[in-house]
């Protein structure tokens, strides 16, 4: 699936209108219509800003298939984020007894 047509995908499936997109990502309706129908190319920031407004990162949204962060995987990959190298090789340690 092209870009154009997953980002419209996507939107509907969360229920939005082009109009209520658009204007969560500070965009006009005319272009972000343009998009979905590969008329006009996305900059990769305007791409962010839609990925994050649908509630998900560029990286799940090329990903292909199905796959889904629950909402609790989501927040312990945001935490992981913010942790120094030494907390994550300690924090993986922890993890490693919990098998």
């Amino acid at each position: 699936m092209d870009i154009g047509s997953k980002l419209k995908h996507l939107r509907k499936a969360k229920g939005l209108t082009a109009s209520e997109l658009a204007e969560k990502v500070n965009i006009t309706r005319e272009h972000l219509s343009a998009v979905e129908n590969n008329i006009k190319p996305i900059s990769l920031t305007t791409l962010e800003k839609i990925c994050e407004a649908l509630g998900m990162t560029l990286s799940e949204f090329f990903c292909e298939g199905d796959f889904k962060l629950s909402p609790e995987y989501r927040e312990i990959l945001q935490n992981l984020k913010i942790l120094s190298p030494e907390q994550l090789r300690a924090l993986n340690e922890f993890l490693k007894t919990l098998k």
